[in-house]
């Protein structure tokens, strides 16, 4: 893997980690769970074969460090944490966005309050649960999650959104955790995962995308889930979305970590799925 070239970035309340690979028209790839940017090691040298690949440790994650720990994460904030890499990568011309996970939720939330600093986002199996016909059944599972991270901790919260998405057919959670060479490499991962259960979770699955403005930005929207989530809630809670602003749905190789269990198919498609004409 080549060397990337490492920085900090100073925004409101947090300051990232950041990394930067490739050289040419930006791609910012935006992680959503409990580890930092070494969940995209497996395809970032393949991406930055063609352009300057970014990667960023979110808030509260790995080595981006919040001001303040016990202030609730909203999903504004992440979108504008990526617009700040933007500004700085990118500046007066739109970039290319790749968000996984609730890192998805975020390049939506990008798109469509900052269009004009987006030339094409592909969103990986965003959980917006908001939209689905059940979704007052993911809102009461949600609050079973905090009053067991409340009264129980951590451990006992996280195993409810896991029995939930195996009842529903899915093979992992709407952020899956890394894989396991990542978590080797994140000394930090269960650290975090107390701040990731109680400061970001309540506001990433109560998010309700604006579908009126995705639609009208849908030339610029991919959706995208892995083959292998089919029948889950990753898989439904991209469908849903896709379907109604009528905006390419593209299935990827693997199921919502794909890109590390089937990376270099990962990597060839959504190098084929950014170059497409828009």
């Amino acid at each position: 893997m080549a060397d990337p070239a490492v920085g900090n970035l100073r925004v409101d309340g947090a300051t990232l980690h950041c990394e930067v690979r490739g050289e040419g028209p930006l791609l910012l790839l935006i992680l959503g769970g409990m580890s930092g940017a070494a969940c995209f090691d497996a395809v970032v040298d393949d991406l930055a074969a063609e352009c300057a690949v970014a990667t960023y440790d979110p808030r509260g994650m790995a080595r981006s460090a919040p001001d303040d720990p016990e202030a609730e994460q909203q999903v504004a904030e992440r979108a504008d944490d990526a617009l700040r890499m933007l500004d700085l990568l990118s500046p007066g011309r739109p970039a290319r966005v790749f968000g996984a996970g609730w890192g998805a939720v975020a390049a939506l939330h990008l798109l469509t309050t900052r269009p004009e600093r987006v030339e094409r986002v592909v969103a990986h199996e965003p959980p917006v649960v908001e939209v689905l016909p059940d979704a007052s059944e993911h809102r009461a599972l949600i609050a079973r999650v905090q009053e067991a991270f409340r009264t129980q901790g951590t451990m006992p919260a996280m195993a409810l959104p896991a029995a939930g998405l195996k009842k529903d057919g899915g093979a992992g959670g709407p952020q899956a955790g890394p894989p396991p060479q990542a978590a080797a490499r994140d000394e930090r991962t269960m650290a975090d995962m107390r701040y990731f259960v109680g400061r970001v979770t309540p506001a990433f699955m109560s998010y309700a995308p604006d579908t009126d403005r995705l639609a009208a930005l849908s030339d610029r929207l991919v959706v995208a889930c892995g083959g292998d989530s089919q029948g889950g809630l990753p898989h439904r809670a991209g469908a849903a979305p896709a379907g109604r602003l009528g905006t390419e749905f593209v299935h990827f190789p693997g199921g919502h970590t794909g890109l590390n269990t089937h990376a270099a198919d990962f990597g060839a498609l959504l190098l084929k799925t950014l170059r497409a004409p828009l």
